[in-house]
């Protein structure tokens, strides 16, 4: 199992990708850089959170155009995997890999806090390792993280299952005051029609060393590995 970790000029944490796939989890993983056109034999792409080409325009909108992400695009339209986290979520979606889009957060301001996932459904690589309600906590950290999407669109995410993780309190109940950003439904994750593309604003790979004090993010890894070698 080989994994490809995306860099773009302004991604910040690819490195802690970098960290968890070989440290802690024990898997080969390799550099891509966002120039070249070569995913040297990789099985599952990773897109890193940051702030890919300074997210001048919007998130996510010029690394979309890097000669890297044309291969990743007929990567995943020949069916395989790619994760995206935070603003590897926002290039996704500007790549049109996963519907809709994610909007200034509706506060305006930068949010960076622990909050709390539930997940809707084990149907999904990075969820297999969860049972439906289980709930986990790890951070965020993002500008432009509100979940939109128009009305059909969310009619067929939601009849599709696509939802993958939606932020809730402690106990598992979605709210609006659980609601960090706007999102639309709570929504922090969800994945294709196909089921072989995924984004999340929240951050696993920074909760899921113990030096950190923190493992949840773990079971998603632990779920891609569960999935992907069974």
């Amino acid at each position: 199992m080989k994994f490809g970790v995306v860099i773009f000029p302004g991604s910040n944490c690819d490195r802690d990708l970098l960290h968890v796939i070989r440290n802690v989890m024990k898997k080969e993983a390799v550099e891509l850089w966002h120039k070249d056109h070569n995913l040297q034999g990789c099985d599952f792409i990773l897109l890193p959170g940051g702030f890919s080409y300074g997210d001048y325009l919007r998130s996510g909108a010029i690394a979309r155009f890097s000669p890297i992400m044309q291969e990743v695009i007929e990567f995943a339209d020949k069916g395989g995997f790619v994760f995206g986290i935070c603003n590897g979520f926002q290039i996704l979606t500007e790549s049109h890999l996963l519907p809709g889009a994610l909007l200034s957060n509706d506060n305006h301001q930068f949010i960076c806090k622990n909050v709390n996932l539930r997940c809707e459904t084990d149907e999904s690589i990075i969820s297999s390792k969860f049972t439906i309600g289980k709930t986990i906590r790890i951070p965020i950290a993002h500008g432009e993280g509100r979940f939109y999407c128009d009305d059909a669109t969310l009619e067929q995410i939601n009849k599709n299952n696509q939802v993958i993780f939606r932020y809730c309190d402690e106990e598992g109940n979605v709210s609006k005051s659980s609601n960090p950003n706007g999102a639309l439904e709570n929504i922090a994750g969800i994945c294709n029609k196909g089921r072989n593309v995924y984004g999340m604003m929240p951050h696993p790979e920074r909760a899921s060393d113990p030096l950190l004090g923190n493992t949840d993010g773990r079971m998603i890894f632990d779920s891609i590995l569960n999935t992907v070698l069974a």
